[in-house]
């Protein structure tokens, strides 16, 4: 049996419970995202932004699905405690994809915020959803999307009236939990009126020792000059599978920031497609990828500059050690009409040992002549005349590696904005490079 059979097969058998448990606005598109599926089944390494990740090879095994929707017992605020203070958030929790509406924060939001189940806020405001949903994320285009929309029962809806500035941080912790081997299809539905602001963190973690497969499909829609910053932290363990498409639509002076952070992994595919639509948009887009073992990190990003004045930065930076695998491809696309486009790609790459591999590919596809771009990409190891240096004043080879690769990783976490969160990754990063990252006091997460 094929990748592909064991999920239509699935499909097939299990179509009306699937459509029992979610809404009319979700199931509207999922036929359709099945066929598209079928024809185009799991993109192979001969499709160009995917050719350093086996997609089929992920999906192979035969994982558990909570199509039946029934509810799985876990406390996450035990779950979820680190040794690390909190950041003075609004924090809401996905167990599996299930939003836990009973776990709402005691702290108020500002009026003009809706934080709430896709599924519920669509079987009550229906015209809503269904003119945003699956409208970026095209099932046609990609087989991953298309089995995640035909799969996603429910997911997180965010929306932000217009001249809405929500202050506070908005967290969402993302929980795995099974006492099997477990398939989640987790949806993300975000919409920035004109003029709003807000700043949203999401954190992925596992709460048992089992295999998880977690497709995500996110799709923000920024309006005229709205500000949305978006954070996604991965600490799972080596055992997850991770496959994330985020898709986001700009609109004129608007502004976008993500950061993705991958700290403790097993397989991570992450797709990054921002579209500037509007003269005057914005975005800056980060990647800090920390990697040991066997495991395997590729970031896949399209920035598409579609019309002038539109600006673009790109900073993704690796260090791998062990046999870890990276891989970064990244494209910007200017159209013929996107003149006065400003636009820079960097990607630095860090190998720890001669056995980790990194891939890298940055891209640019100019049809304008009236643009400043640059792009470039860096692979190599640690300084051997810096490690001899701090050797030489009584630093240890073990204490001056980690010092080196600290200060590499550094330049991507001094551009996240959210101080509280800034300071709590550095943290982090040396926990991490120390080795101490699984060993958190009372932490139930990270075995």
């Amino acid at each position: 049996m094929n990748s592909e059979k064991q999920y239509t097969d699935l499909y097939r058998e299990c179509r009306n419970q699937i459509f029992a448990h979610s809404a009319d606005v979700m199931n509207a598109v999922r036929d359709a995202a099945f066929a598209d599926f079928e024809r185009l089944g799991f993109p192979t390494r001969k499709v160009e932004r995917y050719k350093y990740t086996s997609m089929d090879k992920l999906f192979e095994p035969d994982y558990g699905l909570n199509i039946n929707r029934i509810q799985v017992p876990v406390d996450p605020y035990k779950a979820f405690r680190c040794d690390v203070p909190n950041m003075s958030t609004s924090l809401y929790f996905i167990v599996n994809d299930e939003f836990r509406a009973a776990l709402q924060p005691k702290e108020n939001l500002p009026e003009g915020i809706t934080v709430t189940s896709l599924s519920e806020y669509a079987k009550e405001h229906p015209e809503f959803v269904a003119e945003h949903y699956a409208k970026l994320a095209k099932t046609d285009e990609d087989g991953i999307t298309a089995l995640n929309t035909m799969l996603a029962q429910d997911g997180l809806l965010i929306h932000v009236e217009k001249n809405v500035v929500v202050d506070r941080t908005v967290q969402i912790i993302n929980i795995l939990r099974s006492d099997v081997d477990l398939m989640v299809n987790r949806r993300v539905l975000i919409v920035m009126e004109q003029g709003a602001n807000a700043k949203f963190l999401f954190c992925d973690h596992a709460a048992d020792d089992h295999a998880f497969l977690a497709t995500q499909v996110i799709e923000a829609y920024v309006g005229q000059n709205a500000s949305l910053e978006l954070y996604c932290m991965e600490e799972t363990h080596y055992k997850n599978t991770r496959v994330s498409n985020v898709y986001v639509e700009q609109q004129r002076d608007s502004r976008f920031n993500h950061n993705v952070i991958t700290l403790h992994n097993g397989v991570t595919r992450n797709r990054l497609d921002v579209q500037l639509k509007g003269e005057g948009a914005e975005c800056w887009c980060n990647g800090c990828v920390i990697a040991d073992k066997s495991q395997h990190v590729d970031n896949n990003t399209l920035i598409d500059h579609q019309v002038s004045h539109c600006t673009s930065h790109e900073l993704y930076k690796y260090v791998l050690d062990d046999k870890a695998t990276g891989a970064f491809a990244g494209r910007v696309l200017v159209r013929h009409d996107a003149q006065k486009t400003v636009s820079e790609e960097v990607n630095q790459n860090l190998c720890a040992t001669k056995t980790a591999r990194m891939y890298t590919q940055p891209m640019l596809e100019i049809y304008a002549d009236d643009v400043k771009c640059s792009h470039g990409s860096t692979v190599g190891q640690l300084n051997d005349a810096a490690l001899f240096y701090m050797r030489q004043r009584g630093i240890s080879e073990k204490e001056a590696k980690l010092l080196l690769e600290f200060a590499f990783i550094g330049e991507v976490i001094d551009k996240i904005t959210l101080e509280p969160l800034r300071d709590r990754l550095h943290h982090l990063v040396e926990k991490r490079f120390r080795g101490e990252l699984t060993k958190c006091e009372g932490c139930k997460l990270c075995k």
